[in-house]
């Protein structure tokens, strides 16, 4: 793997090892992988600003040589989905829930809104990725030469989400599931986030990971550490789920008050929680 030098005063860079460079944005805490593999190079949510994507698509014009590229896109939100045409050319891979996504006007719209509210001239043409490589079902592999990477589909933060595991190398891409610090933000669907975490356990006993990426937060090499985060987010949801069904408003109230950053963005996804599973487990 080629070194990267970094400039500087430039802060993106939150973990390296042989395989793989973590990127991480000032927003959000958001990370683009990319896995710089002996065939091929892969990007995985290139994001937010756009000095920021500058940087990524320095680093893999530097390492790309004549290797093919692709770009993974974890799960469908704006904020994953911002740097798509950054990179023309690339092969896209994505789950089947992406690729027919009901809502991809939306999510146009809202990094069209993005741009405009934060006066930033847009970099490059909005679009909604278009998917190449379409992930349907657990277990899906793709070989690229020496490499298998394999894919789960992780339903309930939204309908479309990927987990993705390449190997030999032990990489674990999470999407918007694992963080060191967010709880989980609930989209979709309650018993599917459920479903997912019993998935991640699952994952973690079969597969050698070596280093576990989420969207949000910081990578971690670390079973121990993976295995806290997976109890952390059901801890969580299973005193939320209580909560909700004996209507038990303090109760919701203190775990509101869980969620780091507290703002009305986590306040909003609080509600969102709240409606989702109330829909899922009482009104059903």
């Amino acid at each position: 793997m080629m070194k990267f030098l970094k400039k500087e005063g430039e802060a993106m860079i939150q973990f390296q090892n042989e395989y793989i460079m973590v990127f991480q944005s000032a927003l959000f805490q958001t990370t683009c992988t990319v896995v710089d593999a002996k065939d091929f190079v892969l990007v995985v949510d290139p994001n937010w600003l756009p000095h920021e994507i500058e940087e990524i698509k320095q680093y893999v014009a530097q390492i790309q040589g004549e290797k093919e590229l692709y770009l993974l896109f974890t799960h469908g939100d704006f904020d994953h989905v911002i740097g798509y045409k950054a990179f023309p050319g690339a092969k896209v891979i994505a789950s089947k829930g992406l690729k027919e996504h009901p809502n991809k006007a939306e999510k146009v719209g809202l990094i069209q809104q993005f741009y405009n509210e934060n006066y930033i001239k847009i970099p490059y043409p909005i679009v909604f990725p278009e998917v190449d490589i379409v992930i349907e079902k657990d277990v899906q592999q793709l070989k690229i030469g020496g490499t298998a990477i394999t894919f789960y589909l992780s339903p309930g933060h939204t309908h479309d989400g990927l987990f993705t595991l390449i190997e030999p190398e032990g990489i674990w891409i999470a999407g918007d599931y694992l963080s060191d610090f967010e709880l989980p933000f609930i989209y979709d669907s309650a018993k599917a986030y459920e479903e997912t975490l019993r998935k991640a356990e699952e994952i973690l006993e079969k597969h050698n990971v070596s280093v576990l990426v989420p969207g949000h937060g910081h990578a971690t090499t670390s079973k121990e550490e993976i295995k806290r985060r997976i109890h952390l987010a059901e801890d969580y949801l299973e005193r939320l789920i209580t909560a909700v069904k004996n209507e038990d408003s303090e109760a919701m109230d203190a775990l509101e008050k869980e969620m780091a950053f507290p703002s009305n963005f986590t306040k909003n996804c609080h509600k969102d929680n709240v409606r989702i599973i109330r829909r899922e487990y009482i009104t059903e």
